[in-house]
C-alpha cells in the first residue's frame, strides 16, 4: 500500500546514500515527496558535481508521486540548510515524515509514523514521532511495549506536526531564559552530568560554535515539556558514517539492531519512560563525569583548530 503521508528528504552531497533512500521510498511509494538539497561549498573541489548528482536522482522517482524540490544554489550549512528545509516542508504540509539522506528506514517505519501521527495529532502532550532507538531491552521500563515516550526527539527518521515545528528556533541565544536552571535540572532527571551536558550543548549552539540544528529541537521539546513517541524497536539504519559526513564521522555502535514494527500498534500511556531516558543520557549522550571530561577536551581542541 502506498504511503499517503508526505515525506521530506533532506540531502546535500552524497548521491550514493541518497540513492539508497530513494530505493527504499520506491518500495513504499509515498504519494507526496519533498526533496531539499543544499548548495555546494565553493572551496570544495568536486562537490558541485556530487550535489548535481543528488539533484539528478530526483528524476529517478518513477512511481505516481507529487514531487516538490528546493535546490539551493549557495551552501547554507547544516544548521540553516536543514532547518529551512523543514520550515519549507511545513509551509506546504500540516504534518509529515522527515528523513535525511543517510537514513534508510525499514518499510514498517512509514505506517508506524502514519498511525501515531493520526493518534496524537491533537494531543498537545506529544511533540513528535521517532523511529530510531538507542536503548536496549534492559534499559526500557516495558520492553513489551511497541513504543515509549521520551523527552528527547531523536531525528534519525522522525515525523511531526506543523504545530510542533512552530516552537522551533535555530537561534537559541536566549536559551537560559527559555529553559531556566530549575526546569533543566528537573527535565534531565536531576542529573548533574546531564545538566552540564545539555547546558554545554545549548551554549555551544547559542554561540554558533557548532553548525547544526537538532540540539535546538531538543530545546524546543524541553521548553514545552512535550514528549516524543519513540519506537522500542529500532526501525532505521544510518548509512552515513564516513569521512563525507558533517557530524557522524564514526559509528559508535549506539543504534539497536534494525527490526520491523508489528501492527496494529498497541496504545501506551503518554508518560515519560524515565528509565529509558536515563539510560540514553548515560550511554548514548555519555553524560557522565568521564563523558564530560571528553566533551571538554573536544571543545578545547575545536577552539584550538579554529584559532589556527
Amino acid at each position: 500500500m502506498a504511503v499517503t503521508e508526505a515525506v521530506l528528504v533532506i540531502a546535500f552531497n552524497r548521491p550514493d546514500h541518497l540513492a539508497q533512500v530513494i530505493d527504499r521510498l520506491r518500495e513504499v511509494k509515498p504519494e507526496k515527496l519533498f526533496v531539499a538539497i543544499d548548495g555546494p561549498r565553493a572551496d570544495r573541489v568536486g562537490e558541485a558535481k556530487r550535489v548535481e548528482a543528488c539533484r539528478d536522482l530526483v528524476a529517478t522517482v518513477d512511481w505516481p508521486c507529487q514531487v516538490r524540490t528546493l535546490f539551493h544554489e549557495e551552501n547554507l550549512g547544516c544548521g540553516r540548510g536543514v532547518s529551512s528545509a523543514i520550515t519549507w516542508f511545513f509551509e506546504h504540509e500540516p504534518r509529515g515524515i522527515i528523513l535525511e539522506d543517510d537514513i534508510v528506514p525499514d518499510p514498517s517505519f512509514f505506517p508506524f509514523c502514519e498511525e501515531l501521527l493520526d493518534r496524537y495529532e491533537d494531543d498537545e502532550r506529544v511533540f513528535a514521532i521517532s523511529g530510531c532507538n538507542f536503548v536496549p531491552h534492559e534499559g526500557l521500563t516495558d520492553p513489551t511495549a511497541p513504543y515509549r515516550f521520551s523527552q528527547i526527539p531523536h531525528i534519525w527518521g522522525w515525523a511531526t506536526w506543523r504545530r510542533s515545528w512552530a516552537l522551533y528556533d535555530l537561534d537559541i541565544s536566549d536559551w537560559r531564559e527559555r529553559l531556566p536552571p530549575r526546569q533543566l535540572w528537573s527535565t534531565v532527571g536531576k542529573s548533574l552530568p546531564g545538566t552540564v551536558y545539555w547546558s554545554g550543548t545549548f551554549e555551544l549552539l547559542a554561540r554558533q560554535e557548532v553548525d547544526t540544528w537538532d540540539g535546538q529541537l531538543v530545546l524546543a521539546a524541553m521548553e514545552s515539556g512535550q514528549l516524543t513517541a519513540t519506537s522500542n524497536i529500532n526501525l532505521i539504519r544510518n548509512v552515513g558514517f564516513d569521512a563525507e559526513a558533517t557530524h557522524t564521522l564514526v559509528d559508535m555502535g549506539d543504534l539497536q539492531p534494525q527490526g520491523s514494527m508489528t501492527f496494529p500498534i498497541r496504545e501506551v500511556p503518554v508518560e515519560r519512560d524515565t528509565r529509558a531516558d536515563a539510560w540514553a543520557l548515560r550511554h548514548h549522550f555519555r553524560a557522565t563525569w568521564k563523558g564530560m571530561m571528553g566533551q571538554g577536551l573536544r571543545h578545547l581542541n575545536r577552539r584550538r583548530e579554529a584559532s589556527r
